[in-house]
């Protein structure tokens, strides 16, 4: 049953039929050729699913982002970034890095960030002389920071798939995306002094700063209040969700007073389609994960690790390996949903944390999103920068360095990971 999920599934795939789409058909094949698999039963396994309090998290989180971004945030944000660090090698892409990094405290969609971050970015660096390709791989790998800076959808779905707590693994994903922003960073002011990027040369300019920061100083307040309510235990995380929209929208109205009706019902209408897809594969992975749990795949896949590989560290590199390669090909929602099942009796196996488990993952799959066939990022910001996608890929060498170095740390090194 097993094979035939998998074999349907990847068909799907390959006529680029939607992630989700493809899931179903594949679990619809398993219980049709199986006479021990009610139909009422599989779909009682999917509606059960989504009957969660924490995901109320994710529509509300991904409110936040496009009110937020939506409006004047993005070219305060830009501004003082751009004050602070635009005269340095490499300057503007920098700013690119930490805009992506910041904007992860509000909208924890790594797809949000590129396409908002991207569509503010890449028209700057194309003004300034920058070469398009190098920009859009700048901005497609950035992009990951914002799932491992909190809030994080993934993290909320792994959390509910291993049954580990949301608000530890918010807290533990603060140091990798923080390392991930300076790795990327430094990245950026070594090709950048190494290639003679354009820059911004005039001085700096103290008042200009202090009035940039001041105006967008609302906005970046909200990552440190939903770290300080989640570590000290003030709320919990969908109540965060709820409390952080009701910010967004009062600071959109108050502070910036750019919030329109038209602008809330555009913001609205984003996040409910956007909650609608997650949802989705959401239900149909869970569907797959029950027919796997069914046809004891996670058990086989346990015993036979444990019967032909010994090292913990072995374990390890063969879980990374599959999930780059998974990563390669499925959306990080659904990959996160699909692999969790499988993963946990093997970490458990080993004795590995599920914290460190679930930040393992998201580093891993992250870096799926910017590398082919099926980039997300890569595919955004390569179409908003106007270039071929194997262009953008010939750019991302040194981002791939950075992203490994960090993916080593957390996979070899639990103290590294925050509690």
């Amino acid at each position: 049953m097993s094979a035939l999920i998998l074999l349907t599934f990847l068909g799907g795939a390959v006529i680029a039929m939607p992630i989700a789409h493809a899931l179903l058909v594949g679990a619809l094949a398993a219980a049709a050729t199986s006479d021990r698999i009610p139909l009422d039963l599989l779909v009682q396994q999917m509606v059960a699913q989504v009957q969660s309090f924490p995901l109320i998290a994710i529509p509300f989180f991904m409110l936040t982002g496009s009110l937020m971004m939506g409006g004047k945030l993005g070219e305060a944000l830009v501004g003082v970034l751009s004050a602070l660090i635009g005269r340095f090698h490499g300057g503007p892409a920098q700013v690119g890095v930490l805009s992506s990094t910041l904007f992860g405290g509000v909208s924890g969609s790594a797809v949000a960030d590129a396409s908002a971050i991207g569509s503010l970015m890449i028209p700057w660096h194309k003004r300034l002389g920058y070469p398009p390709a190098f920009s859009a791989a700048t901005l497609a790998s950035a992009a990951t920071i914002d799932i491992l800076i909190p809030p994080s959808i993934p993290m909320i779905l792994f959390a509910l798939s291993a049954n580990a707590s949301i608000a530890s693994l918010f807290v533990a994903g603060v140091l990798p995306g923080i390392l991930m922003c300076g790795g990327f960073m430094a990245v950026c002011w070594w090709v950048g002094k190494r290639r003679n990027f354009p820059r911004e040369t005039g001085r700096f300019d103290g008042p200009a700063f202090r009035q940039h920061l001041f105006y967008a100083s609302p906005a970046l307040l909200l990552p440190v209040l939903i770290i300080v309510f989640l570590r000290f235990g003030i709320a919990t995380p969908t109540e965060v969700a709820v409390l952080s929209t009701l910010y967004a929208g009062v600071v959109s109205v108050l502070v910036y007073r750019d919030l329109g009706w038209k602008r809330l019902h555009e913001a609205v209408v984003h996040s409910g389609l956007a909650t609608g897809v997650v949802l989705l594969v959401i239900m149909a992975s869970a569907a797959i994960g029950w027919l796997l749990t069914f046809d004891q795949m996670p058990t086989g896949i346990v015993d036979w690790v444990k019967g032909n590989v010994q090292a913990k560290w072995m374990v390890i590199l063969l879980m990374n390996l599959l999930m780059l390669f998974i990563g390669m090909f499925i959306d990080l929602p659904a990959a996160v949903l699909l692999l969790t099942p499988v993963f946990v009796p093997l970490a458990n196996s080993i004795g590995m944390d599920m914290t460190q488990l679930g930040i393992m993952m998201v580093v891993n799959l992250a870096i799926g999103l910017y590398t082919p066939p099926v980039g997300t990022t890569l595919f955004i910001t390569s179409a908003l920068a106007k270039v071929k996608v194997g262009q953008t890929v010939r750019e991302l060498g040194p981002f791939y360095f950075v992203a490994f170095g960090v993916l080593a740390l957390v996979s070899y090194v639990p103290a590294f990971i925050l509690r």
